[in-house]
């Protein structure tokens, strides 16, 4: 590990309880802050989750101002579920109609931008169990705190399972080897690939956001070289329990990390954007070719819609 980052690791990794919500609400002095759950089939998780945050950080403690769940074009009760809950429930097609949404989490988190006003905005999965509010006073901590942090991402422990700690295979089997090989500035962070983080509207809406899983990788390379690692850190939450994806699934999400990745590290002769996967049939293994997300979109603050928003 590089001796700068062995520094930042003492300097930018904390802990939620090293601040409490008295702490958080002395620093917040009128900076607001939108919480966003992109969500798509997750009925059986989405209404904790919302209840929670609106419930321990908006009714008993006004530290969230703005708590949306952006469907992503659910077929079940996600919607019903977290707007009675508490949220405000948007979906993602009825966000900048004009521009036809594709498929994808990063989509979802991008067009989020538009119909949000918070300076801090905190990206939390809408399908994890157990919940605790922590997973948000924490990531937005050191936001209110320190002037100096732009981006927060969360850190935790994954259970696959019985066993503790095993899960993350895609951030141990991918993420983390392509971060230390290429970018060794962010070999400190914890849990590179969580959807738990926070960072002030300023530096997201200078950032392209790929599509797809690839997204979260995205985001924190393109964040190092726009505010450099000293303006990110990390929270340590706890335990993140959450359904796990199977492995053909967790292919996808592979192939297309390694797809932004690559395209950070060159714009030039990329490999073809597929992955060809097997299943068993009756007649033996069967090929099955997906397309690799490879779509961008621009950062938001060149899109005349958003300008526009802002202007008014």
């Amino acid at each position: 590990m590089l001796e700068e980052v062995e520094h930042w690791l003492t300097r930018r990794s904390w802990a939620a309880a090293d601040r409490s919500l008295g702490d958080l609400m002395a620093a917040k002095r009128g900076t607001k802050i939108s919480v966003v759950l992109p969500a798509l089939n997750e009925e059986e998780t989405v209404g904790e989750i919302v209840g929670t945050i609106r419930r321990e950080l908006v009714d008993a403690v006004p530290l969230v101002d703005e708590l949306v769940v952006i469907d992503s074009g659910s077929t079940d009760r996600t919607s019903e579920v977290a707007a009675a809950a508490g949220a405000r429930v948007v979906h993602r097609d009825a966000i900048l109609p004009a521009l036809p949404a594709v498929p994808g989490k990063g989509e979802v988190l991008w067009r989020s931008l538009l119909v949000t006003t918070g300076d801090v905005v905190a990206f939390v999965d809408a399908d994890l169990k157990d919940f605790s509010a922590d997973f948000v006073s924490g990531i937005v901590g050191p936001l209110l705190t320190d002037p100096d942090v732009s981006f927060v991402k969360a850190m935790y422990d994954r259970p696959f399972g019985a066993a503790a700690g095993q899960g993350g295979r895609v951030t141990e089997l991918v993420a983390r080897p392509l971060l230390n090989l290429h970018w060794p500035r962010l070999a400190g962070f914890v849990q590179p690939l969580g959807g738990e983080y926070a960072a002030r509207r300023e530096l997201l809406e200078q950032l392209p956001f790929p599509v797809g899983y690839g997204v979260e990788l995205g985001l924190l390379v393109d964040a190092l070289h726009t505010v450099g690692l000293d303006a990110l850190a990390q929270v340590d939450v706890g335990v993140r329990i959450h359904r796990h994806q199977d492995s053909q699934a967790l292919g996808r999400m592979a192939a297309a990390i390694y797809r932004t990745a690559q395209l950070r590290l060159s714009r030039g002769h990329l490999v073809r954007p597929a992955l060809t996967q097997f299943e068993r049939g009756e007649d033996g293994f069967v090929p099955r070719t997906h397309a690799v997300d490879t779509e961008e979109r621009p950062p938001m603050r060149e899109v005349p819609e958003y300008a526009k928003r802002r202007a008014a």
